[in-house]
Formats: structure tokens, C-alpha cells, sequence
């Protein structure tokens, strides 16, 4: 098992990695949605992490680091009239995968968000056929409340997407 990874603010630099994390349209996707183009770039990044410098923050961002090296990512839009934050477009480099680096990471990423606000709801949405994640989330306590049905069209398919959360006692 690899040591814990170090848990910093994502920034431009540190995210330049991730293109080659995501080698297909369908990776991509899988990963942040049908909104990005494929090949993921420079220009795309950048706009995920405006919402990191709103007042509130729209949005957390952060980076796993292995040494200087990027190794996982994730990011957390925030809700914050409703207290809802919702875990989105995380990841652990190809190489780094199944080192158990996924829940620490996550773990240090759920208390700097606990640092952040009051977001008693933890929400995430994973499609229907990505079983490492859902075995991940599932184990961390995240509980399935649905699916919706052909949530996403990735080249000729449709994807379904589940709806994951913690309701968490404040």
C-alpha cells in the first residue's frame, strides 16, 4: 500500500495531468459528464476551477499528491443554501489505482469540506456500470436512492446514472 497522499488546493499546474488520465471520449465522460469535449485541455480545467475563487465558493477542488506528483483528484460543488455538497469528478491516476489511495484521499477531501461549511448532505452521481466506484462509495456509507434512466448519451449509448448520498447528523 502507498503511503497517504498529501491533500493541497487543485490548481492549473497540478491538474495539467489529467488529460492523459481520461485516453477516450467514453473515459472522459465517464469521468466529468457529458459537458467536457474530448480531448480534455487546458482551457476546460481552467473553467472547473473559476468557481473555486467565487465568495462562497461555488466549488472545492483538490489534488493527491505522491511525492510532486499528481495522483488523485476531486472536486466537491457546493450548495449552500440547501447545505448540499455534492462529490464530483474524482479519480486516482491510472498507474496509482488500487494502491488504496481512494479513501484516505477521500477522507482528508470530506473533512476539509467539513472545514468549509455546514453541508449536512453528501451527494454524489456514478453511472450504473462503474462497480469499482460504487463498491468504493458504498463502502465510505454512501446509500443509493435511485437511478435515473438513460441519464447521458456518450457516442450511441445511453448511460444510466445512480444517485448516491450520506445524510449526516450535525
Amino acid at each position: 500500500m502507498a503511503p497517504p497522499l498529501r491533500v493541497v488546493p487543485a490548481t492549473p499546474q497540478l491538474l495539467a495531468p489529467l488529460p492523459s488520465w481520461f485516453p477516450t471520449p467514453e473515459a472522459l465522460a465517464q469521468w466529468g459528464g457529458s459537458g467536457l469535449h474530448f480531448p480534455l485541455d487546458a482551457m476546460q480545467i481552467d473553467s472547473m476551477l473559476v468557481e473555486t475563487s467565487m465568495e462562497p465558493p461555488l466549488r472545492l477542488a483538490f489534488a493527491g499528491l505522491a511525492g510532486a506528483e499528481t495522483a488523485a483528484h476531486a472536486q466537491v460543488a457546493l450548495d449552500w443554501t440547501d447545505g448540499i455538497a455534492r462529490l464530483a469528478r474524482f479519480a486516482v491516476a491510472p498507474h496509482y489505482r488500487g494502491q488504496g489511495l481512494a479513501r484516505p484521499f477521500l477522507a482528508e477531501v470530506f473533512a476539509r469540506l467539513d472545514a468549509a461549511g455546514d453541508f449536512p448532505r453528501l451527494e454524489l452521481n456514478v453511472y450504473t456500470f462503474n462497480a469499482p466506484a460504487i463498491a468504493l462509495y458504498e463502502s465510505l456509507g454512501f446509500v443509493r436512492e435511485g437511478v435515473r434512466r438513460s441519464s447521458v448519451k456518450v457516442g450511441d449509448a445511453r448511460w444510466d446514472t445512480a444517485i448516491y448520498a450520506i445524510v449526516r447528523e450535525r
